[in-house]
């Protein structure tokens, strides 16, 4: 099920013009079995896209392990019909997305091993448009 937000403040925001900044924010777990896929361009995430992701990852896993999801797509994105004339306001909400900066833990796998997990991050990767990279922590 793809995810977006129950209760926005207003139904239409302004299209985001920048892409996000660096983050210095790190993930830090005690346990030994963790996985991590990190973010090291910065750029935006649709829902489709991590919804995507999040399905592959489980599958190759089996669904073992606990796996967190970190971002949240909560910027909506609005988009007239491409026949409709101009004028007549904003277009509906097509999507939402999330903003995802540089060095941002996109996702969380732990409580598996090494060989089955670092292939299912990898192939979750491959389901997003940003290069991401597996750290262990």
């Amino acid at each position: 099920m793809l995810t977006q937000p129950k209760k926005t403040k207003y139904r239409k925001y302004f299209k985001p013009r920048r892409l996000p900044r660096s983050s210095t924010q790190t993930h830090k777990l005690g346990e030994l079995s963790c996985f991590a896929l990190v973010t090291t361009e910065s750029g935006y995430l649709n829902g489709k896209q991590i919804e995507a992701a999040r399905q592959n990852i489980r599958r190759k896993v089996k669904r073992e392990g606990k796996l967190e999801i970190l971002v949240f797509p909560d910027i909506a994105i609005s988009r007239k019909a491409s026949a409709a004339r101009m004028g007549k306001g904003k277009g509906k909400v097509s999507h939402w997305v999330a903003a995802v900066a540089a060095g941002r833990t996109v996702f969380m796998l732990y409580g598996i091993d090494a060989e089955q997990g670092i292939p299912a991050l990898q192939s979750g990767a491959n389901k997003l448009p940003l290069k991401l990279k597996i750290h262990k922590l």
